[in-house]
């Protein structure tokens, strides 16, 4: 296996890596049919085994304080896409790429990666392993058909809401919970580097 750049022509392999991985996981309808591009600079990592992308990411980074991540001091990365092919889990492939990651961030005068993520515990177990910490969360909430009715008041005519995504920064999610809404708890996880 190979860490490499992210080259224009591994896009095809760049989205089958990662909505396979994302199939996995409480993200599994955020599927991308095109890689993302970002406004600022970002480190933009593959692993290649025998051809194939089998894991990536991408670290958007900050040349001006609090202009790409939302916490910390300093000049940090957050790490919007990593992941890794289901096909070659338990391999270190993921590591890998965060150490790759974490060097040329260093390189760059940045001081920390921040990194948000759903409630899969396994997901939330790795970025503690990797020595991130749990700074803080908020919920994701889908609403569907005549639950919206309570939400929402629409007066368009002939527009029929038929599902709603959103954020709650909240204390009082038990209220949710009750309808059998889809709910995620979003978890921000930061790393500083030690340098």
């Amino acid at each position: 296996m190979i860490i490499r750049d992210y080259r224009v022509n591994d896009e095809i392999g760049w989205i089958r890596c990662r909505t396979l991985a994302f199939l996995q996981t409480a993200y599994f309808d955020n599927v991308l049919n095109k890689k993302e591009r970002y406004e600022n600079p970002a480190i933009e990592l593959v692993a290649e085994l025998d051809g194939q992308i089998v894991g990536l990411i991408d670290v958007e980074y900050e040349k001006e304080e609090r202009t790409v991540c939302s916490k910390g001091t300093g000049l940090g990365g957050m790490i919007w896409h990593i992941a890794v092919h289901p096909d070659f889990y338990r391999r270190g492939i993921g590591e890998a790429l965060l150490k790759e990651a974490e060097k040329r961030a260093i390189k760059l005068k940045l001081n920390r990666f921040e990194a948000w993520t759903r409630d899969d515990q396994w997901v939330q177990n790795w970025y503690e392993k990797m020595n991130f910490l749990k700074t803080e969360s908020y919920y994701h909430i889908y609403f569907e058909g005549e639950q919206m009715d309570e939400i929402v008041n629409n007066k368009i005519p002939k527009l029929y809401l038929v599902n709603i995504f959103a954020h709650y920064i909240g204390n009082d999610i038990e209220q949710f919970r009750k309808a059998n809404h889809r709910i995620h708890e979003c978890v921000c996880y930061e790393k500083y580097f030690n340098v």
